[in-house]
This record gives structure tokens, C-alpha cells and sequence, in this order.
């Protein structure tokens, strides 16, 4: 290891204080931006000591010897390693394909088989997962967004079936022009209904939350709502939101889907679907997010402990500011969710960062 490069310095060092470790080696002491401050020797950029208070959990940048395990209220069933997905039945001839990170719906009717999304990561699989229930043809694809992670893999489907998107949605695949995101050849603003057969599908456009053209798609008969990358049953959110572009609407689309009514959940992610139970934990877990952030942004003063010297620059100063009110989130939140929501301590801080910069500007 070159101790003299600040990167890795810092990821050990921030690593074993945060560990609590009693043994230090000599050489990252030495190194330490603390002990060359003490020794008149600080140079502009290397680490120095944590921030007081630091929680337990690692922040960004640190890695860690082991993430916390997951409760068991996260898991799915298990996957068959020699198939690569799951199948499950969610009503009458509508059912989840899944890998146990990625999730995807197709609907049977008399003629033909409709696909909701076509993640890369099983897209080939899903033609199998087909073949297990109907030998009817793919007549339709729907897009649930433009992201390449759910639909990139509409071509090994195979066939020409009709794809259907929100009018947003294309109009970003035209822009990405991506062979392997086709543009759909139907597309609606507000509100679309799929009926094939005795099969039905009601599309429906709520607002950018996630990424424009992001969209609901509720199966009445089955009492079945899909909307992905929004709810995250039984886990922490991705980060940031689920990268939201929208933070103020992407809390408003989890209180829409809190009203709505339905059976399961199909988020697009995770190993299991989701129940109305977890809509609300996730809305609850955002919503004391956002009064912890609300609380520190208040409580934290601007520049405490910064170097004097700092002061003048403008951007030093906001990045000690706001690491301290994500601390303080953090610390807030930990004792009542870590071990309610699967994979807290991954995605923690970049919540913390996420909202607190979305209460000072959105």
C-alpha cells in the first residue's frame, strides 16, 4: 500500500476508526492527517480524524469487512440455479418472473401472451417461464420506463410484438437511440387500456417520481399493481431514492400507491412481492427520513470544526456542513430502522445526502 495516497489513506483510516480498532499500524498513524497537523506538516487534502459522533455504519467511500445480514422478512423464495429464475402465479393467467434482483410480469390470454418489461439480466429465460404455462406467441411488450436495466432485452423475446410506453418514455428512446431499447409503436400521455381477450391492463401516467415516463400498470381482475423502482418491499431503497429526478414527487407517488387498491406489489426489484404492509413501512421510513434531515439542517452549525484557513472557500465550507447533517440523520434513524428495512446500512448515507439536499433546494 502507498501511504501517500490520500485515496486509500482514507478508507483505511476512516475504516478502523469507525471499527473502533485499538491497534493502529505505525505506518497509517504516521500518515494519519491528524498527526502530520500535529507535527506542522497537515497538507491540503489528506484525511483527517472523523467527524465527532460518526455512526457505526461506514459512510460512502469506506468499505466495509461484512454488510449486516438480512432479516428474513426481505427474502424471497429461493431460485433454482439451474433454471435462473422464478415463476409466480399472481391471478388468473398473470404471473412474476424473476431472477431474485430484477422482476418482470406476462399476462395469457386466448391468442397471445402479453410481457411487461424485459430486464437483460433473464430476458432469455422469460420465453421459458412462458413456455411453462401457454405455447400462445408474444403479441405485446410493455415498457413500465426507459431504463436500459428493465427493458433491455425486448429483442431476445423474439417475434414483432406491439410495444406500448408512455409518450415521455419514447420520446427519451429516440434520444438514446439504443438497438436494444426499440421505440414503442404505441404510446399514450395520461391513461391506457390494453384489452386482449378477457385480459386487461390499465396503464396510467402519475409524474416524473423516478424518470419521466415511469408508469403504474394495474391488472383489476388480479388486483395486481406493478410500478418499478419506487417501492422496494421489505429493503432500503436504492440510492438516493432510486435515483430519483424528483424527490418532492417521488414521497407523493408513495403516498399515490398507498391509496391504491390492490393485493400484490410487483416493484420491479427484490426476490418477493410487495403488500400494502410494505407501501406503508416505506412511506413511514421516508417520512422520518425527511423529518430527521429537516431536524439537522436546523441543529447543525455551519463550519464547526473547520479549518480557519477553509473558511474563504465557499465549497469546503458546505461540504463540512452538510457530511455533518447527514451524520446526524444517520444517527437519528439507525436505532428504530437498521434492522426493519434489508440492506439499511448500505444506503443509509446516500439517503441522508439525497434529502437533505433536496429540503435546502427542491
Amino acid at each position: 500500500m502507498n501511504p501517500s495516497n490520500p485515496h486509500i489513506h482514507a478508507r483505511l483510516y476512516v475504516f478502523l476508526a469507525l471499527a473502533g480498532a485499538s491497534l493502529i499500524a505505525p505506518a497509517a498513524l504516521f500518515w494519519s492527517g491528524a498527526t502530520l497537523a500535529a507535527r506542522g506538516e497537515a497538507r491540503p487534502g489528506t484525511p483527517g480524524v472523523p467527524y465527532p459522533n460518526m455512526p457505526a455504519i461506514a459512510p460512502i467511500g469506506v468499505s466495509v469487512d461484512k454488510y449486516v445480514d438480512l432479516p428474513d422478512s426481505a427474502k424471497g423464495p429461493t431460485i433454482d440455479p439451474a433454471k435462473g429464475y422464478r415463476t409466480q402465479k399472481l391471478g388468473d393467467g398473470l404471473y412474476m418472473v424473476t431472477d431474485g434482483g430484477y422482476q418482470s410480469m406476462f399476462m395469457t390470454y386466448e391468442d397471445g401472451v402479453v410481457v411487461i418489461d424485459a430486464p437483460p439480466s433473464y430476458a432469455a429465460h422469460i420465453p421459458a417461464a412462458i413456455a411453462e404455462v401457454t405455447d400462445k406467441p408474444i403479441t405485446h411488450v410493455v415498457y413500465s420506463h426507459l431504463h436500459t436495466d428493465h427493458i433491455a432485452g425486448v429483442k431476445t423475446l423474439g417475434g414483432h410484438p406491439v410495444i406500448i410506453a408512455q409518450a415521455e418514455t419514447n420520446r427519451l428512446l429516440a434520444r438514446d437511440n439504443d438497438p436494444n431499447r426499440p421505440l414503442a409503436t404505441v404510446t399514450f400521455d395520461d391513461k391506457y387500456r390494453l384489452s386482449v381477450g378477457s385480459q386487461v391492463l390499465e396503464l396510467s401516467y402519475h409524474g416524473n417520481a423516478h424518470v419521466p415516463g415511469n408508469i403504474f400498470i394495474y391488472a383489476p381482475k388480479q388486483r395486481t399493481l406493478m410500478v418499478v423502482d419506487i417501492i422496494f418491499p421489505g429493503w432500503m431503497p436504492w440510492r438516493r431514492f432510486a435515483v430519483s429526478q424528483d424527490i418532492p414527487a417521488y414521497f407523493e407517488q408513495v403516498r399515490e400507491i398507498s391509496k391504491w387498491d390492490f393485493d400484490t406489489l410487483v416493484g420491479g426489484h427484490v426476490a418477493r412481492t410487495g403488500t400494502h404492509a410494505d407501501v406503508t413501512m416505506q412511506l413511514a421510513f421516508i417520512e422520518e427520513l425527511k423529518a430527521a434531515a429537516e431536524t439537522a439542517l436546523k441543529t447543525t452549525t455551519p463550519g464547526q470544526g473547520l479549518n480557519p484557513a477553509d473558511r474563504g472557500n465557499t465549497w469546503a465550507v458546505f461540504d463540512n456542513y452538510i457530511d455533518r447533517v447527514a451524520l446526524a440523520c444517520v444517527n437519528q434513524l439507525t436505532p428504530k430502522w437498521s434492522t426493519k428495512l434489508a440492506a439499511y446500512d448500505v444506503y443509509i448515507w446516500d439517503q441522508c445526502f439525497a434529502m437533505e439536499q433536496s429540503l435546502r433546494i427542491d
